[in-house]
């Protein structure tokens, strides 16, 4: 403080300078420096005596106390945060099972065959409480359909959305054209008819039959000669 008093004698006075000295001495950064180095520097940025080493172990104690309280807060927010998702999720929940209630409510009604005081008495309502419900229902049931209409419609087994493709095609075919697939065995390949081999002698020879494949014969009646 003498040393900047001196530099600029006049400009500051002994209380503002003190209040500045001392939120640059108590930030993170200063502390932070206090436990990485080893020696002091003056105004010129020179060696100015080595570090105690007390005041480097209050500069770690410090900044420990200072990450505990970062630590507490941030673990208090996340607390926070996930009871009130989970309060959202109940709320949620306890809106639609109300809906589904009134839901039923309003089919025991319509089907019932009860008078509308015995109805009460079972469902323990009285007239006006029952009036509220079913009106709650009723709308609830007319805004349904448009909720469905949000909804894609369902794929078939295949996987794929029924309807028509591209360029006028069913599924990808032109309308009216059957979807001509290989006869296939379950889990294997297309039938495929077999070809017929050549029967052979007892000696393992060709008996010069043709096997019914192209140049099936003439292996069968040996290697063709030049002529």
């Amino acid at each position: 403080q003498a040393d900047i008093q001196a530099r600029a004698p006049g400009v500051f006075t002994r209380k503002s300078l003190s209040g500045f000295l001392h939120r640059y001495t108590t930030g993170t950064p200063y502390l932070l420096a206090l436990t990485r180095q080893t020696q002091r520097f003056d105004l010129e940025g020179q060696p100015a005596g080595e570090l105690a080493a007390e005041h480097r172990e209050a500069a770690t104690a410090e900044l420990a106390r200072r990450r505990a309280i970062v630590e507490e807060r941030r673990a208090a927010e996340q607390t926070a945060q996930r009871e009130a998702q989970a309060a959202q999720r109940q709320q949620h929940e306890a809106e639609q099972q109300g809906r589904r209630e009134r839901a039923l409510l309003l089919r025991a009604f319509e089907s019932s065959t009860l008078t509308r005081a015995n109805f009460c008495a079972l469902k323990g309502l009285n007239d006006s409480s029952l009036d509220t419900l079913l009106a709650q229902a009723r709308q609830e049931a007319a805004e349904r359909p448009a909720w469905a209409e949000d909804r894609p419609p369902p794929r078939r087994d295949d996987g794929r959305r029924p309807g028509p493709g591209p360029n006028g095609r069913q599924n990808g075919l032109p309308n009216g054209q059957p979807n001509r697939q290989p006869n296939r065995q379950p889990n294997g390949p297309p039938n495929v008819q077999p070809s017929m081999q050549p029967s052979m002698q007892p000696d393992g020879r060709p008996s010069g039959r043709p096997s019914g494949r192209p140049g099936a014969e003439r292996s069968a009646r040996g290697p063709s000669r030049p002529r």
